[in-house]
């Protein structure tokens, strides 16, 4: 940065894309835990499968996103999905088979796929 004018231009373009950021409280959410951990457990081929459905569907109102380790790293591959107005869901021992019919039940049908939830994994 050489001048106070690049200073300025830089702080404008990350405020708008703070607020582009903070204007997606109304799009359901889908992180993928993609730490050692999770890449380990197969994480990227769910990430990719995720990804590929919600283009395929068109789903304007999903953001899919990487994330950290979630914490439960015996139990990944970890998708959660965090829709407006209702709880978080946690979905463990993911695959890409798994994925598919998430976005299917769960972000087109809204009907969470329970066993798959963390509290139904074995």
């Amino acid at each position: 940065m050489k001048s106070l004018d690049e200073l300025a231009e830089l702080r404008e373009k990350m405020k708008a894309e703070y607020s582009m950021r903070c204007d997606e409280t109304d799009k359901i959410r889908v992180l993928v835990g993609m730490a050692t951990c999770g890449i380990a457990a197969g994480a990227r081929p769910v990430f990719a499968a995720i990804k590929e459905e919600v283009e395929k569907r068109q789903l304007e109102n999903v953001k899919v996103t990487q994330t950290g380790c979630v914490g439960i790293c015996k139990m990944e591959p970890v998708v959660e999905v965090i829709m407006p107005g209702r709880e978080k869901i946690t979905y463990v021992y993911m695959d890409a088979e798994k994925a598919a019919r998430i976005v299917q039940e769960h972000l087109v049908d809204k009907i969470p796929v329970a066993e798959y939830c963390v509290g139904a994994a074995k």
